[in-house]
């Protein structure tokens, strides 16, 4: 193959073809919707305290951050005939997620739900990460900001119509309320319909969408050899880097626990181990990954850790930004039940039709601002042309971390719909802008593994949301959820000025 043929440019796909890989977003956001506008409400309804929330949460974090770079990795090695590569992930999240959906709701134990919870995530993950390597995959740098933007719109609309669900459902006269320790009829018929509709959305994309096969992308520069592993870190930097995190985990675990033994009458919270322990893993498997290449073994793990060793630079600064936007977002999904049930509902009672309805609301503002999101995603590659990438992202999470915090000022629920304008903004360009800026610097051998890595730098500050809001909400706001609101609002304005450090490369054509 000559290097003409190798740096052929990808064909510019039309809009019907790039709407037509995006469908399978719909489902998988739709699933996702009903998780996050509903579980925070199914564990309090199963007897969670609110304190207890966040690290019952923590399954869906954890999730990802095993799930999505192994997926990437084996998604960028296979090829499965006329399933191609990134398909049979996607039906194979589809199927396990919706049938999680399905038995969601039919539980009635709070340890049985926490554990569903973690089925449902890995399969929304399993799913939805060789999603976002498939429009690099696809698209040609100049239709990137296009294609996420697409992607962003089928989001919004899939996340609007799961949100809004429960309260539609009541309005058709389904029960939204249950005795004490059951989930109501409008959420379980929700997420029977969020079954249907994430295999039925998936399914779409995989059969109306062929994806280029290995030969086309070398032809459009894929590296002939994206099967072979090429490892930079040294053995020597595997093992060192790795027992020096090992010792870090394993000292502050040590700390935290003879600190709690000598004040067990006021200990720190059990939650602060997730860290500690996730810094010994990391470390463990550095150490693991450095065993493997001294044997000349280099599987899937050095691969991942080594790539973790050199990441491209836009990602590094991104992950700032990541970390700090996800974080906001994450104390916004917990808190919002509780934070409008206290605040503007003035009750804590899961069984009162004040708290339902309330907790129905919560519902219609998330459907708000997914709906917004999905009218900004039109938006976003125009403003991206006229500003660039990086001070488009910049505004929209100055408006996003605004709205959330207006929650504290606004008295009554129908203004919180305003607050929602500003963050379905930022969630518009965060679910776009991020992978658009980064996709274009990475190698497409290796696509799939990176947008995976890439989600390290979303989960690890919802681990560590879920880890410390639970302690910031007890003892620093005694218990007023609101004010872990606007907490997230102000962090995630300094995931904006974070933004304004990364430098893109060119603007984008529209599409």
């Amino acid at each position: 193959m000559d290097s003409q043929a190798a740096a052929q440019e990808k064909p510019h796909l039309s809009v019907s073809q790039i709407i037509n890989m995006s469908v399978g977003f719909f489902g998988i956001q739709f699933a996702f919707g009903l998780q996050n506008a509903n579980v925070s409400r199914i564990f309090q309804t199963l007897g969670a305290d609110i304190d207890s929330i966040p690290i019952l949460w923590i399954a869906a974090p954890l999730t990802g951050l095993i799930v999505q770079p192994l997926i990437g990795h084996v998604s960028d090695k296979i090829w499965l005939g006329k399933w191609g590569r990134r398909r049979p992930f996607f039906f194979t999240g589809a199927l396990l997620g919706s049938l999680a959906l399905f038995f969601y709701p039919q539980t009635g134990v709070l340890w049985i739900a926490a554990i569903l919870l973690w089925v449902l995530d890995a399969s929304i993950n399993i799913a939805m990460e060789p999603f976002r390597a498939f429009v690099g995959d696809m698209l040609p740098d100049e239709q990137l900001t296009s294609g996420f933007a697409m992607q962003s719109f089928f989001i919004g609309a899939g996340a609007v119509i799961s949100s809004i669900l429960p309260y539609v459902l009541t309005r058709l006269n389904v029960s939204n309320s249950a005795p004490a320790g059951i989930i109501p009829d409008s959420v379980k018929y929700s997420f029977y319909i969020g079954a249907a509709v994430f295999t039925a959305a998936v399914l779409y994309t995989i059969f109306t969408v062929k994806e280029y096969s290995p030969d086309d992308l070398q032809r459009f520069g894929a590296a002939k050899d994206t099967y072979i592993i090429h490892i930079k870190t040294p053995v020597k930097k595997f093992l060192s880097g790795g027992l020096l995190w090992l010792i870090i985990g394993i000292v502050l675990s040590a700390v935290l626990f003879f600190y709690n033994k000598k004040h067990s009458e006021n200990p720190l919270e059990k939650e602060l181990y997730v860290l500690t322990f996730g810094l010994t893993a990391y470390g463990l498997f550095q150490i693991a990954a450095g065993i493997f290449l001294s044997k000349n073994n280099k599987n899937g793990l050095v691969e991942i850790m080594d790539d973790l060793n050199h990441l491209p630079n836009t990602m590094r600064k991104l992950a700032i930004v990541q970390f700090f936007t996800w974080f906001a977002l994450f104390s916004m999904w917990i808190y919002s039940t509780a934070a409008v049930t206290q605040h503007i509902g003035h009750t804590k009672d899961t069984t009162s039709e004040v708290y339902n309805d309330m907790a129905n609301w919560v519902n219609i503002m998330f459907g708000s601002y997914n709906g917004f999101s999905a009218l900004f995603a039109f938006v976003l590659p125009v403003l991206a042309k006229r500003f660039s990438r990086p001070v488009t992202h910049a505004m929209a999470l100055i408006f996003g971390g605004t709205g959330l915090i207006s929650y504290y000022f606004f008295m009554s629920k129908e203004l919180l719909i305003i607050s929602m304008i500003g963050v379905g903004f930022a969630w518009a360009s965060i679910l776009s802008m991020p992978y658009s800026m980064l996709t274009q610097e990475l190698p497409q051998k290796k696509m799939g593994v990176y947008m995976g890595i890439f989600n390290f730098f979303i989960v690890i500050p919802q681990i560590l949301a879920a880890t410390l809001l639970g302690i910031f909400t007890k003892h620093l706001f005694h218990g007023n959820a609101v004010y872990t609101i606007v907490l997230g609002g102000v962090v995630m304005i300094m995931a904006a000025l974070f933004t304004l450090f990364i430098r893109e490369k060119q603007h984008e054509k529209l599409l």
